[in-house]
């Protein structure tokens, strides 16, 4: 978690070894990513069908292999649409670089899954279980229950996606969702709301515009919109109306309010109470854990987990919404009715924006490449902020969200999507007429 400098920028750790691990087996990663998409649909029809004892004996394996017709569907579709790429056959709108080859052709989003899946799964547990987020949660609970109807703990799922990578924190989500420290709730709040983009690949989005001398008012209004949104979605619907119950009818496992029985310790004018009683429940869950074995057990069954169970998801929504996005006129139309309120706003070039507003739910990418062309660069601005700010993308966060226990559907996201670019578009316009 610790924040180091690369060049444009920092990272963290974990980001960088998983771009190590890419460039490493980076020539092989079609190969591999078909493979284990391949393997997850096999698994799921030998569950089903064959029933071996080593499966349906194994919770985990059952968890991971035994799912509703639903995700079987699914699977076999993402396993179609991985042998259709890798092989190039088929209709070209398939497996052309816009598509399925921006999934997993040479450099592709699955791959960059990959590398971040394997170091986040194996290391998953040290944020988990060593007692960093019982600290903080204690100590940022007053600020993130009034704020955002969430843990303090959820600060660190949010500063996770910050720092290296939207992904990132939905898999810490999903894993404090299954152990019962989210409700419902909470987990969908987090998962939608924080699970934001990193720095770095906010630089790249400037940067295809053409605007890359703006970075800092280009972030700064990126984060001034979406803690508006943060403060909004949690008190709206779909995400106010998510139950405040937990993962398999579990009991809530979570309580960080100071007891009273704690004796306050003050600096001056500083209350360090919350700290020390963070510190106490730190140390409590640290003495829990005291097995290698245990760890890497943990560990390798996160990666599994990730490997198996959301990467099959990835490509079969990311591929579908990429070919809609590419081949048809649906997002054009989709996004007609924004033209007038963009126009309203005086956003110069509004009908050609107006389809870079809802493209994005396909992939974040595609509307910095459809902005691209045109020529005002206060419309170029506006899109690349609400590109940034919409967070809900099929072909990464999205389908992520989606493979993962998190209670979210696919409506849910259209919803969340629309409402954060609503909520969003307005202040970024606005601050956008002030810079230019």
């Amino acid at each position: 978690m610790t924040p180091v400098p690369v060049d444009g920028g920092f990272t963290i750790p974990v980001a960088l070894l998983a771009n190590w691990l890419k460039d490493l087996v980076g020539a092989f990663l079609p190969e591999i990513m078909t493979a284990i998409i391949t393997l997850s649909f096999v698994g799921v029809a030998i569950q089903k069908h064959v029933k071996p004892k080593v499966l349906t004996s194994s919770p985990f394996f059952v968890k991971l292999f035994d799912v509703s017709p639903f995700w079987y569907a699914t699977r076999l579709i993402g396993m179609v649409l991985a042998i259709m790429t890798y092989f190039q056959i088929g209709p070209d709108y398939v497996h052309d670089p816009y598509t399925g080859g921006l999934l997993l052709g040479d450099g592709g989003l699955l791959h960059t899954l990959f590398a971040i899946f394997i170091f986040a799964g194996l290391f998953l547990p040290l944020l988990l279980n060593f007692g960093l987020l019982e600290f903080f949660g204690s100590m940022l609970t007053k600020v993130m229950r009034p704020l955002f109807k969430l843990p303090g703990r959820s600060s660190i799922d949010s500063l996770t996606s910050w720092l290296g990578d939207g992904t990132l924190g939905v898999v810490l989500t999903n894993k404090q969702y299954e152990e019962g420290y989210y409700s419902q709730r909470e987990a969908a709040v987090i998962g939608t709301t924080f699970s934001v983009v990193s720095i770095t690949f906010s630089l790249v989005v400037i940067e295809e515009v053409g605007l890359q001398h703006m970075f800092l008012p280009f972030y700064a209004t990126i984060l001034f919109a979406g803690f508006v949104a943060a403060i909004i979605m949690p008190r709206i619907p779909p995400l106010s109306r998510k139950p405040l119950t937990y993962a398999n009818g579990q009991e809530v496992k979570l309580d960080e309010t100071v007891p009273a029985h704690v004796k306050p310790l003050k600096f001056g004018f500083i209350n360090l109470t919350p700290a020390k009683w963070g510190f106490t429940k730190a140390k409590e869950q640290a003495d829990k854990n005291t097995s290698i074995k245990s760890f890497l057990q943990d560990g390798s069954k996160n990666v599994l987990d990730l490997l198996l169970g959301v990467t099959p998801v990835v490509m079969a929504f990311g591929t579908i919404a990429l070919i809609i996005a590419e081949n048809t006129s649906f997002f054009a139309w989709v996004g007609y009715p924004f033209v007038p309120i963009l126009e309203l706003m005086q956003v110069p070039e509004a009908a050609a924006a107006s389809e870079t507003l809802v493209v994005g739910f396909a992939d974040m990418f595609l509307p910095a490449i459809f902005a691209s062309g045109i020529e005002s660069e206060m419309t170029r601005f506006i899109i690349a902020c609400v590109s940034v700010t919409q967070l809900i993308y099929l072909s990464e966060v999205g389908g992520v969200l989606l493979g993962s226990k998190i209670p979210i559907n696919f409506k849910d996201l259209v919803i969340i999507f629309l409402e954060r670019t609503i909520i969003t578009l307005p202040i970024i316009v606005v601050i956008a007429h002030f810079i230019f």
